[in-house]
């Protein structure tokens, strides 16, 4: 497509108002490259909450009536449930709207290859929002493995614990979708919070090549599991392996100011090592980065290791870009296929028993 910057303030609306809106709109407060014009939602009651942040914003019940108000929108914020995300990002591409989307992209390819296609037809952008790859700690991770500090990369772990108790209030409304969609499949831990670890595997070491995987559930309630214990490995095509291993401790305390969840990143070089220790709650109280290389331990107690401002500056990213067209969009519709192309292909592994899936195989 062509895209020619805006040599103004976005005119912005924000599709969806639920929890997750409480990061995202970090990203528009206080920032010149954006106004925010319109709310929508189909709950009144959140309108009227989130209106209290923009006084200026007209609220709506649907998109189609924004469209047919005539108010004049150039991006949309979409924080809709996944099972939502291809038909709503379909019908606000064909608005002439371009599409900022909560991850994860959908459920499935042909859902990806449609909005795609729409973003094309109607040549609007499509970017699918992933704010890890904005959160500090990691972008410093990035930098160490890129500048060859570490040496020759040999393997990169992962670890994240899903815990029970602590972190903040979501309402029950929030998590219905997510149960219907466990139950379909797409587990809230592999699918869900698990598309956040894919990506930034991807982003430090580039296409995978080879997928292995065993998913797992641990009932939680009746007729509701969780998709843990599982265990992920995988090989990228520059021949670093990664392993990713998820653990459900469901009457575990865990300090967050957000979810319940215990994220950890160790990347392994043959001069060095590098390691991040937590992401969404705080488990580990070290520092959020730590470097071993030649019998010498650095720590890094000054980054900004909040995981809300990764939405902003991601979120940040997204209007700046509107305005310059400078650098990698992070991510595009395309590169975002790829993300969701290796969540499949993991549970295309896992289907079969553990055995090796190339994810550019799936149709």
């Amino acid at each position: 497509m062509t895209f020619t910057p805006y040599e103004r303030s976005i005119r912005a609306a924000f599709v969806g108002l639920g929890r997750v809106y409480d990061l995202n709109v970090r990203a528009y407060l206080d920032n010149p490259d954006v106004e925010v014009v319109a709310l929508v939602d189909q709950i009144e009651g959140r309108r009227a909450q989130r209106g209290a942040d923009w006084p200026a914003a007209r609220t709506f019940a649907s998109a189609a009536e924004l469209a047919a108000s005539g108010l004049q929108v150039d991006a949309v914020e979409v924080l809709l449930p996944t099972p939502l995300h291809d038909e709503a990002v379909v019908e606000l591409l064909g608005y002439g709207w371009h599409v900022n989307l909560q991850k994860p992209m959908c459920n499935d390819l042909s859902g990806a290859r449609r909005m795609v296609d729409a973003a094309t037809a109607n040549n609007r952008l499509l970017r699918v929002m992933e704010n890890y790859v904005f959160y500090e700690p990691l972008v410093r991770l990035r930098e160490l493995v890129t500048s060859g500090e570490l040496g020759q990369i040999s393997g990169y772990h992962m670890k994240m614990v899903a815990s029970g108790r602590g972190g903040w209030d979501v309402p029950a409304n929030s998590y219905e979708w997510q149960f219907r969609q466990m139950q379909r499949g797409r587990g809230i831990l592999v699918f869900d919070d698990g598309w956040h670890k894919m990506a930034t595997a991807i982003w430090l070491f580039g296409p995978v090549r080879e997928v292995r995987a065993w998913v797992g559930g641990t009932e939680v309630v009746p007729g509701i599991e969780v998709d843990a214990p599982t265990t992920m490995v995988w090989e990228h095509h520059n021949g670093v392996r990664g392993v990713w291993d998820i653990t459900l401790a469901p009457d575990m305390y865990l300090r967050s100011d957000y979810y319940t969840n215990d994220e950890r990143w160790e990347v392994t070089g043959r001069v060095g090592y590098a390691r991040v220790n937590r992401c969404t709650g705080r488990g580990i109280q070290q520092p959020s980065l730590e470097v071993y290389v030649d019998g010498e331990m650095r720590s890094y107690h000054a980054l900004d290791d909040d995981w809300a401002s990764s939405f902003r500056d991601s979120g940040r990213h997204w209007l700046r870009w509107l305005r310059t067209g400078q650098g990698p969009m992070l991510w595009s519709g395309d590169e975002a296929i790829e993300v969701l192309r290796f969540a499949l292909a993991a549970y295309a592994s896992s289907a079969s028993g553990g055995a090796g899936v190339d994810p550019s195989t799936l149709e």
